[in-house]
């Protein structure tokens, strides 16, 4: 489905970089204004078919996870050697269809989160409110509305109603009641009712795998094949290494073919990056425009990801013996605090359930320990607990120009730490996640701490004061007139639920508004034209002088 490599001479109206949340959400828009795009993606598009359910589907174990530009990654957990997903669609293809809107009170500045760092939203809820309804709708989310005790206005439905509760999930459900709480259906984008589709199966092959019967609505089959028969050329294999700058404008992109070596040129009048929170300051770092931008000190900066962890309930019986897909609730009593957990006051973040499977405990842990740990898994239930995390100057992310890949790029080195607040938040989740599984009969409930960048967001972000944001308000990259950011690497904070769906509504906003700006340019142009037909050159060169 892809498009033949492009020959360099071809120009187009805007050239997005990445086939991820942001960079598809703004093709979409762009595309359908009638616009001439082009779409780069590092990687190719993922096969589906039964394979995708076996352990070796897993995408950590597949090849679209690749080590060919490791990443140098140092956290609380250790230094390691990292690799990267790079697929058509980007992470939605593996990620677990939970898609939710931060809260009304994210968009406001709660000191206990932002500390010194001026992270500031310049936007609120309600500018974001009818672009996350259009993300839904894409996505064909399916929820129920009036249940979330957070849960901020809503100018419509869910697209779909969602599938009946496993048997795990109503004593989830059932346990929290008990305790006081108010659980909820956890919107999800998979196909439950849509008459062209075959819908969901409820297997547990959802987090960590592509679908293989296209269930999820992933990007890359609910919305990337549409654009490309409405004209998106999608040029896969590509690694974009330089944005080529001058007089305040990226001319061009220079690009490898991963397969064949080959190196290309393409121009456009604007360019929209959506790498991702780590990929997209690697290439603005690699490029050195950073020195363009007033507020370059916090490029790479204020790296987020969520200080996440899932307490595994362990039951004597197996609670799911169906085996079906069970990610079905989530909790957010004490997404802003709560009277029964002291301390850390103020924001805390949510509790999601989760659908343990074998091959990706298998793939996480390895060895003996993951082969132990998957035979286990059938007497699991897991419960998510995200708490929102601090944006610090420390964690960033750099490049080392002495260490460079076989596309010439530098090497990317990750610093992350969590804070100790960071950390009191997500222990004060665990805390109360473990009561709701031992209410629900878990005789034992362990810890697994969760140490990936899925949730990364940060460090190209929007804000007010140009010396201390690196976008403006529509993310454009402040001191370049053609540059947009529209990943995670955006959000000046991360609230406390997963980001994908404000990434994507985020990049609808944007891309609304540079249809708009292209809109007002050709109509300026065709009147210039115009008047340039209509005035005879004489008098043009007349009233000049």
């Amino acid at each position: 489905m892809a498009a033949a490599i492009p020959d360099e001479t071809e120009t187009f109206d805007t050239i997005v970089i990445g086939s991820g949340f942001g960079g598809t959400m703004v093709a979409h828009q762009l595309v359908n204004a009638g616009q001439r795009v082009m779409m780069l993606e590092r990687g190719d598009w993922v096969p589906r078919g039964p394979h995708n359910w076996e352990s070796e589907g897993v995408g950590l174990r597949g090849p679209h996870y690749s080590l060919e530009s490791p990443l140098d990654v140092s956290t609380d957990y250790g230094r390691t050697r990292a690799g990267s997903f790079s697929c058509v669609g980007g992470q939605s293809v593996f990620y677990g269809g939970a898609s939710l809107r931060m809260r009304e009170g994210d968009f406001n500045a709660a000191s206990e989160i932002v500390g010194d760092s001026d992270a500031e939203w310049p936007i609120d809820y309600a500018t974001m409110e009818p672009w996350y309804a259009k993300a839904e709708r894409l996505l064909h989310v399916a929820g129920e509305a009036g249940q979330d005790p957070t849960e901020g206005f809503r100018s419509g439905p869910y697209v779909q109603r969602p599938a009946p509760l496993a048997p795990i999930s109503r004593r989830i459900e059932g346990a929290a009641e008990r305790l006081g709480l108010h659980p909820f259906r956890l919107p999800l984008a998979i196909a439950y009712s849509d008459d062209d589709r075959e819908g969901c199966l409820a297997c547990r092959t959802c987090d960590g795998y592509a679908c293989a019967v296209d269930a999820k609505n992933d990007l890359a089959t609910r919305v990337l094949p549409d654009l490309v028969r409405c004209g998106l050329r999608l040029v896969v294999n590509t690694v974009v290494v330089r944005l080529v700058a001058r007089n305040r404008s990226i001319t061009s992109v220079e690009c490898v073919h991963r397969l064949t070596g080959r190196r290309v040129r393409y121009s456009a009048r604007r360019f929209v990056l959506s790498g991702g929170a780590l990929a997209s300051p690697h290439l603005l770092l690699a490029s050195g425009v950073e020195a363009m931008n007033p507020g370059r000190a916090v490029i790479g900066r204020y790296l987020m990801r969520h200080d996440n962890a899932v307490a595994f309930g362990i039951f004597r019986r197996r609670p799911n013996p169906e085996r079906v897909f069970d990610k079905q609730i989530a909790i957010h009593d004490f997404y802003f605090g709560h009277p029964s957990i002291r301390s850390p006051a103020g924001k805390l973040g949510g509790i999601q359930q989760l659908t343990p499977s074998e091959g990706v405990v298998r793939a996480h842990l390895g060895g003996v320990a993951g082969a132990i740990a998957g035979f286990g898994v059938s007497f699991m239930t897991g419960l998510l607990c995200i708490a929102e995390d601090q944006p610090r100057h420390e964690n960033h992310v750099s490049v080392d120009p002495g260490v460079r890949d076989r596309f010439g790029l530098p090497q990317l080195r990750i610093m992350h730490r969590y804070s100790r607040r960071d950390r009191a938040a997500r222990n004060a989740l665990v805390r109360k996640a473990r009561d709701i599984l031992r209410e629900a009969g878990a005789v034992l409930v362990p810890l697994h701490p969760i140490d990936t960048f899925s949730h990364a967001v940060g460090t190209v972000r929007m804000g007010v004061d140009p010396a201390r944001s690196a976008l403006d308000a529509n993310c454009r990259f402040r001191g370049l007139d053609n540059l947009w950011v529209v990943d995670g690497s955006f959000m000046p904070r991360s609230g406390g639920v997963n980001p994908s769906l404000t990434i994507a509504a985020n990049a609808l906003r944007v891309g609304h508004h540079l249809a708009k700006i292209s809109a007002t340019n050709d109509r300026l142009s065709r009147w210039a034209k115009r008047v340039e037909r209509a005035v005879p050159a004489a008098d043009i060169r007349s009233v000049s002088s």
